[in-house]
């Protein structure tokens, strides 16, 4: 799948998301383009998955490509920022989850941010 077909799906997609809830998030995004299954998603949640990345279809240059059209989505749609905590589920103490393997900030920050409707533009 080429650069701009990547884009066209994002923009697509996002588009519905923000339709149907008023907001996007990289999650909801990845499981509407069919690369991660909401039962995965509850897998990590539940911390059966020790990374969120681990679940995904495509390749880590395919995710950040992803995250990268989603922001650029965000942007044109002036859409706000709103960096989100993800806590794992269940029992026990509560822990922050981890989207990537590598645990680098600038990646976790990408996938936990979600784009919401800016309610004073409207």
């Amino acid at each position: 799948m080429s650069r701009q077909d990547i884009y066209k799906k994002v923009w697509k997609y996002a588009g519905e998301l923000i339709a149907e809830k008023g907001y996007v998030s990289p999650v909801e995004l990845l499981i509407k383009m069919g690369r991660l299954r909401p039962e995965q998603v509850e897998e990590w949640r539940f911390k059966r998955i020790p990374y969120l990345e681990r679940a995904i279809i495509g390749n880590l240059s395919k995710m950040n490509t992803i995250l990268l059209a989603l922001r650029y989505f965000a942007g044109s749609a002036e859409l706000k920022p709103s960096v989100t905590v993800y806590a794992s589920w269940g029992k026990g103490p509560k822990q922050r989850l981890r989207f990537s393997k590598s645990g680098n900030p600038y990646v976790e920050k990408m996938y936990a941010t979600h784009y919401v409707l800016n309610q004073s533009k409207s």
